[in-house]
């Protein structure tokens, strides 16, 4: 797994890398090496690379790279806002002076016309302007250089994080650099990964700069880790031919109602499609002959319902039931908010079966606790598994942030922490799904690789509820890292949106669409897993 750390942290990491022997004016030029390497992989025959410059240690990192790549017979040149006499930063200003003494080029504040014809000759340019403690609105001249490298067509490395971009947020207020590469130093930092990052930072490689770093790394306790492929293969259940549809496990999936008859049946799809053996739907009496002809091959129970078509308390126990003689209950998709629907979900919290609580289920959570879950820990402290699934604004309902719900990634996982440090048990899983997921528990929260586009649609929750449900079943719910996982599911859906998008289009791909390949994502996924690349190729050699 990949660390992720906050930009504090990440301070923190190098003032322990000065205190075990790696200056920080050492650290400069290991960055400035790693961005250099890394620019000349970009083309084969590198002639001409433009380095833009601010006036922090992120130019500095600028100035020891356009000292190396001069070393390698590229013509540089570096564009400044300031003479390099005039940086007022000590090191940033030493690295400065001494490449003009190694015979870097230099072009001073320059005007916007110079500046697009000077970006028209580059082969590559180099973004170190603005670092990671940048936040809020570019200023001039950065933003004006911004949009000329935007608009040149150039290849663009961005050094640490593209200029712009708030690296702990993930958030762009005006102008950003938009990099095909981002050489990112120490570890990950959050920004990078969700939001505008996915749109801004290319491919990001990151450089530890140190052989302490990634013990120093751990032990500044990441805010989050990002899951490699190899990660997941004690996730993978066993493909074994010995066995049947009630070995394979079981999902009861709990919900819809009149007005959302398709939530449900999406959810209890992609159970099935995910691999569980037996799905069992139980739904409001007055949409069973509809669910009915929209998933004959799943059995349908109508459970009592009012005149809307929502479930009303009768319908609880009757859940308990039904959940009792399931592997996996799933309760929430398309149910909606009401006193009936309430008691459903209550009494499925309330029960020692393993439950998963998506959608209205997780509104009726919000409503049942004056949307704050913290002040009411005892509502999920429980013995047997417990996961949720809230997007954004329903995450933002059960943590008292109705108005402000959370808008990055880091919000999503502070507020995560906030339910799950309040319950205190380690069977509380929430899995805070947005432009980035993280699968949060007690002791780690794991970040999956994100999916495209695609999956910004509607009924496309329902289809991941359902797919953890029909992957966890086949496990019989016992799971030693249930939020690596959870993890795993996201990423078959993922795949899933992937493949939906090459047959339907990027954005014309809809949830069934997607419902309808999770088990081609499942196989194709689990392959990779199990064999990854590099075993092919070392058998090749």
């Amino acid at each position: 797994m990949q660390p992720v750390l906050n930009v504090e942290d990440i301070k923190r990491v190098e003032i322990a890398l000065t205190r075990v022997g790696v200056s920080v004016s050492e650290l400069m030029h290991r960055a400035g090496y790693a961005a250099a390497q890394e620019a000349l992989g970009m083309r084969g025959d590198i002639s001409n690379v433009v380095i833009l410059v601010g006036l922090g240690n992120n130019g500095g990192d600028g100035w020891v790279a356009a000292e190396a790549l001069r070393s390698r017979n590229c013509n540089v040149k570096v564009v400044t806002p300031l003479e390099p006499d005039q940086i007022s930063g000590d090191l940033a200003r030493q690295m400065a002076q001494r490449a003009v003494r190694a015979g870097v080029s230099v072009l001073v504040g320059p005007s916007r016309q110079e500046l697009i014809d000077l970006l028209a000759t580059a082969d590559v340019v180099l973004d170190c302007m603005l670092g990671t403690g940048f936040h809020g609105k570019v200023r001039a001249p950065f933003d004006i250089w911004i949009e000329c490298l935007n608009q040149s067509g150039a290849r663009v490395l961005s050094v640490d994080v593209p200029s712009g971009l708030s690296a702990q947020k993930g958030q762009v207020e005006s102008a950003c650099v938009v990099a095909d590469v981002t050489v990112t130093m120490i570890a990950l930092k959050p920004g990078l990964i969700a939001d505008a990052g996915r749109d801004v930072c290319g491919s990001i490689v990151v450089a530890p700069l140190a052989e302490q770093t990634e013990r120093l790394v751990v032990e500044a306790d990441p805010v989050a880790w990002r899951v490699d492929l190899e990660d997941y293969l004690p996730c993978v259940p066993a493909q074994l031919n010995n066995c049947d549809k009630y070995s394979r496990g079981s999902v009861l999936v709990v919900g819809g109602s009149s007005r959302f008859p398709g939530a449900v049946v999406f959810a209890a799809k992609a159970a099935a499609r995910a691999g569980a053996g037996y799905v069992t739907l139980a739904v409001p009496e007055a949409i069973v002959s509809c669910v009915q002809m929209m998933l004959p091959e799943v059995p349908v129970i109508g459970l009592p319902c009012d005149a809307e078509g929502v479930f009303t308390e009768e319908a609880a126990p009757l859940v308990l039931q039904l959940a009792a003689m399931r592997t996996v209950t799933l309760v929430g998709p398309g149910m909606r908010v009401s006193g009936g629907t309430v008691k459903v979900t209550s009494a499925l919290l309330d029960s020692e079966l393993l439950v998963i609580v998506d959608a209205d289920a997780l509104n009726c959570i919000a409503r049942l606790t004056n949307n704050n879950l913290p002040d009411f820990p005892e509502l999920t402290r429980r013995t047997a598994p417990l996961i949720m699934t809230p997007h954004r604004r329903e995450l933002g309902r059960l943590v008292n942030q109705v108005d402000n719900p959370p808008a990055s990634l880091v919000a999503q996982l502070e507020a995560a922490r906030k339910i799950l440090w309040a319950d205190g048990g380690s069977e509380l899983v929430i899995v805070a799904k947005g432009t980035a997921t993280g699968c949060v528990g007690v002791q780690k929260a794991v970040l999956p690789k994100p999916g495209p586009v695609t999956l910004a649609t509607a009924g496309s929750g329902d289809v991941l509820a359902g797919t953890i449900a029909g992957r966890l079943a086949q496990v019989t719910g016992q799971v030693d890292d249930l939020p690596t996982f959870c993890s795993l599911a996201c990423e078959v859906h993922a795949y899933a949106g992937q493949l939906a998008a090459e047959k339907f289009g990027v954005r014309g791909a809809m949830a069934g669409d997607i419902c309808d390949v999770i088990g081609l994502a499942s196989d194709a996924l689990e392959e990779q897993i199990a064999f990854p690349m590099e075993d092919f190729e070392e058998a090749a050699e």
